[in-house]
């Protein structure tokens, strides 16, 4: 049996991807979309998963990451652009089923919102564009987990590596120590957020590198 040998790298980071947070829009209209279009393709050539961590936009960037929260609850959650849409007047977003539910949206079906811009993935042609060509040369970082443990942190990775995921990182900052998986590629974006999932990792959060 061969024996691979893993490292885990510790990057020290200052801050969160909050800090960089810009108010997009606030006050707009946002609603959801599931089963029917779950397993059907997005605009920009993915296969739409509705308990991924994404949303439909008319305009921003595909691979923008967006914070969404809900104005009548203060729940949060963070999302990537990956879909056009919405397509029903007045409404500005479309989130995946998952974001939805921690937004505690399902019941209303739609909610009042503030959209702020995380980071934007500034190299996919004009906004308005809906090309289903994937940025080979784009990478994403996606953060598994956040814990002020570091042991429950160091357990969460070891798993990781034994389930085959690469490029395993420890992120720690003065309070927390995040285990993200580093520079996916775009292309292999999908399958790895398919892999988390099945791994039983569903919180999981997706920005560009």
């Amino acid at each position: 049996m061969k024996v691979k040998a893993f490292f885990i790298v510790f990057l020290m980071v200052v801050g969160s991807a909050s800090s960089f947070a810009s108010v997009y829009k606030s006050g707009v209209e946002a609603s959801y979309y599931a089963e029917k279009y779950h397993g059907c393709k997005t605009a920009n050539g993915e296969v739409f998963n509705m308990y991924a961590m994404t949303c439909a936009h008319k305009t921003l960037p595909f691979g923008t990451i967006l914070r969404v929260t809900n104005l009548s609850n203060g729940k949060s959650v963070d999302v990537r652009v990956n879909d056009r849409g919405p397509f029903v007047k007045g409404r500005e977003i479309d989130l995946s089923k998952s974001a939805a539910q921690k937004l505690g949206m399902i019941k209303t079906g739609t909610a009042r919102v503030r959209i702020e811009i995380l980071s934007k993935n500034d190299t996919v042609g004009q906004i308005a564009k809906t090309s289903s060509v994937t940025d080979k040369k784009t990478y994403w970082d996606v953060q598994v987990g956040s814990f002020s443990s570091r042991d429950n942190a160091n357990k969460v990775a070891q798993k990781l590596l034994k389930s085959g995921f690469e490029n395993v990182y420890f992120q720690k900052t003065s309070s927390v120590t995040r285990v993200v998986l580093k520079k996916v590629p775009e292309v292999k974006l999908s399958s790895v957020e398919t892999k988390l999932r099945e791994n039983g990792y569903s919180d999981f959060v997706v920005k560009k590198s």
